[in-house]
């Protein structure tokens, strides 16, 4: 039976713990990883490092799926826990999360790039001590009705924006899967691409 030391990957979704919390914008990360476990009849459970976890195969790799439950800006400590305790490098970490500079449902892959003002991928790369690792990003646009960006990612996603979301999360897992499976590239390649005919640069 595999155990949670056989993990290849770390894929940690970011977001708040508890009920208050679940249907916002700034929760979409969780959402991705709750997913993953969905889709691999895997159930999470609370672990070390104020964590809760589950083990997901992709044939044929072994994946520990993490949500923190230290809320967002502390989300380093669980994850960077994780990782040495696997004994893992930063490029076999996927991280996903909000994206406040994104169009509501728009996906971005990235390799290395700077936190962008977000608290919990700022957390993850400070507990690390680098910049460097995958990530899934996902849209949530900007407010455009004079509300605070805190308060826009912490409010209830609206009920126009639920369809696009829910779409945006299926597409984050499968996107997921690609950069684990297929490597960086194939899925910057894949899934950077704007809605219409625009595509993203995939660097």
């Amino acid at each position: 039976m595999a155990a949670i030391e056989d993990a290849e990957w770390l894929v940690a979704g970011l977001g708040n713990p508890g009920p208050a919390y679940v249907r916002t914008r700034h929760n979409v990360g969780f959402a991705v990883v709750e997913r993953l476990a969905a889709a691999g009849a895997a159930g999470f459970s609370a672990a070390k490092y104020e964590s809760q976890v589950a083990l997901f195969c992709l044939p044929p790799t072994l994946v520990l799926l993490l949500k923190p439950q230290t809320f967002m800006n502390r989300s380093g400590a669980a994850v960077a826990g994780w990782l040495l305790h696997l004994g893992l490098p930063a490029e076999r970490l996927v991280v996903v999360h909000d994206d406040l500079d994104l169009r509501v449902g728009q996906l971005r892959v990235v390799i290395s790039a700077g936190a962008g003002g977000h608290r919990g991928v700022r957390s993850v790369q400070e507990a690390l001590g680098l910049v460097g690792f995958p990530r899934v990003r996902i849209g949530i646009g900007r407010p455009t009705n004079g509300e605070a960006a805190a308060d826009h990612v912490l409010a209830d996603i609206a009920p126009e924006e639920c369809p696009v979301l829910a779409d945006a999360v299926a597409r984050a897992a499968d996107a997921v899967r690609s950069l684990i499976l297929e490597g960086p590239a194939s899925a910057m390649n894949r899934y950077n691409v704007r809605q219409g005919s625009d595509r993203d640069p995939v660097a």
